[in-house]
């Protein structure tokens, strides 16, 4: 059932202002993602379906409320888009309030207590992790989400109850078996953990001496890895005698034997890859995200417990329309957070050994700045600012001059010729301008103007030494040709994609999310020619390893 209340409710028990007759009612929802309805309904209701009223629609969590925030309306039907009211906590700002040393529960009421109205939800948790967090200028909604990055858990929306749970979902012992036969099933696989060779590292970079172990399941390229494992556990005084001796045969093969065991546990986990699913079907026994799905894919001799990640629900068939689960969902913003934290906790431990390397140009262009800054004098001199590099000032060479009509730049003194200037209308007049990697004959003109209805302001063709086309730009987007026929594509109709050479899409942007339909990295990942991320294991002076994990280094200036 589909019932309409006014904005200002919180109370759902009845039925509404009205009950809605739709002609779709669909609900999405994301483990800690979006949740909300799209409504569609017929021309009877447009008097009743304005922005920010609310919609109480029927989910597999009992009878949910949803705000109205887009309205479409065609000569047959309304179209809304109603998110859930816990999005509601974008309105209520948090000035400054600090959390200190809190479980997630007593941080959701120290911020939930602390908006600039009173917050109409409540708030709960059974996190026990203990943390801190300084918010300031933030609204409730970003708060939360801020809560979930650091003490962990999953998101609970509940109307207006709003709580963070260290488990979610049920497992009511559903199986699925992916097979050819059901193709209602789609899989997305995920290989870029997956190890069947791996040489494994350990204390003061032990190696084992038959240097690899291996993993039962083989393909038909190896997926080779080198990783550092931690040997703490085994200390050289537990294999002393009483007078103090080193037994070092006994000591070096406890290492040893530790080390083949934590490698061979490794590849038997990581010898397969992570997979998801998107299953257009109803599942009766699905109750929620989180709820514990069994999978079974006899092609990768995969068996694998899996939770739901998402789900589609229509509300007037009441059923399950599509569902999303496996053991791997990380979208970039979070694995850019996740490297930022690793950056940051290695260069914290050891400043000396995680370096960013400049180029050359880039470094020498700082040092100039920073340099002649340290022996600039100011002079306001009536109408105008001189910045001059020596006094008195008509002794100065290099000078800058700003007034009412701009910034002017002169490397022959303050009465020399000024041969650059930024005016006040938005000119940049440069006579020499050096632009450090960029490298061209001639630069000129207003405006460059490509595309347009009929392709009449031409086209832009990129060739490479051996003159084949590698690049074009024009009113369709921008196309970039690879060697083996492969090309991308970015414009308003694709987004951004990928194709081989038979014209099948191989990766894409969707959203917020890069899709791959096969990735293999072996040893280090490199971004742009300019930054690699790389294995790295830091020691201290006395040679025990500090950190282990993934470094950043840049790959500018031949370093």
């Amino acid at each position: 059932m589909i019932k309409l209340f006014d904005k200002t409710d919180t109370l759902f028990s009845s039925n509404g202002d009205k009950v809605i007759t739709p002609l779709k009612a669909k609900i999405h929802k994301e483990d800690n993602g979006s949740f909300y309805l799209d409504l569609e309904t017929s021309l009877d209701y447009v008097d009743d379906l304005t922005a920010n009223r609310i919609i109480v629609a029927n989910t597999p969590q009992g009878d949910q409320a949803f705000r109205i925030t887009n309205v479409e309306q065609t000569r047959k039907k309304i179209s809304a888009k109603c998110h859930h009211v816990f999005y509601d906590s974008n309105n209520y700002l948090i000035a400054d309030s600090y959390v200190v040393d809190k479980n997630c529960n007593d941080a959701l009421d120290h911020l939930n207590s602390a908006t600039d109205n009173t917050s109409p939800f409540t708030t709960l948790s059974d996190v026990t992790k203990i943390n801190s967090f300084r918010c300031v200028r933030k609204s409730l909604y970003e708060a939360i989400q801020t809560v979930l990055e650091r003490w962990g858990g999953h998101l609970v929306r509940d109307n207006y109850t709003i709580a963070i749970k260290n488990e979610i979902g049920k497992d009511n012992g559903v199986v699925v078996r992916y097979a050819k036969n059901l193709k209602e099933i789609n899989c997305e696989y995920n290989w870029d953990n997956v190890v069947t060779k791996l040489m494994p590292v350990g204390k003061d970079g032990l190696l084992l001496d038959e240097k690899y172990v291996y993993s039962d399941t083989q393909y038909d390229i190896p997926y080779t890895k080198c990783v550092s494992f931690e040997q703490n556990g085994i200390e050289e005084d537990d294999y002393k005698d009483a007078d103090g001796n080193l037994n070092e045969v006994s000591y070096n093969n406890a290492l040893m034997n530790d080390l083949r065991t934590q490698a061979q546990n490794y590849v038997n986990d990581n010898c397969k890859p992570s997979a998801n699913y998107k299953l257009k079907a109803n599942l009766e026994k699905i109750t929620d995200v989180g709820d514990t799905i069994v999978v079974k894919d006899e092609r990768l001799g995969l068996d694998i417990t899996t939770n739901v990640i998402s789900y589609d629900y229509d509300c007037i068939l009441e059923r399950y329309t599509e569902l999303e689960f496996g053991n791997f969902k990380q979208k970039l913003s979070n694995l850019v957070d996740s490297i930022t934290s690793s950056t940051q906790q290695a260069i914290q431990k050891n400043n000396e050994v995680i370096k960013v390397t400049l180029s050359e140009e880039m470094k020498g262009a700082t040092d100039k700045i920073w340099g002649a800054m340290s022996a600039s004098h100011v002079i306001y001199d009536g109408d105008k600012i001189l910045v001059v590099d020596t006094l008195p000032k008509e002794n100065a060479k290099n000078v800058i001059l700003i007034n009412s009509g701009g910034i002017a730049f002169s490397n022959t003194g303050i009465n020399g010729t000024f041969k650059s200037a930024w005016t006040i209308d938005n000119v940049l007049n440069m006579e020499q301008i050096n632009v450090i990697n960029l490298t061209a004959d001639l630069i000129k003109g207003g405006t460059l103007k490509l595309g347009a209805n009929l392709n009449q302001f031409g086209t832009l063709e990129i060739y490479d030494g051996a003159n084949n086309l590698i690049g074009v730009l024009d009113k369709n987007g921008l196309k970039l040709n690879g060697i083996d026929g492969s090309y991308v594509v970015i414009n308003n109709e694709v987004g951004f994609a990928g194709y081989d050479r038979n014209g099948n899409k191989i990766y894409w942007v969707s959203k917020d999310e890069f899709h791959m339909k096969k990735s293999v990295v072996e040893e280090e990942i490199t971004l742009c020619n300019k930054m690699r991320f790389i294995p790295i294991t830091l020691y201290d002076n006395d040679g025990k390893m500090m950190n282990d994990g993934i470094g950043l280094v840049s790959t500018m200036g031949g370093n």
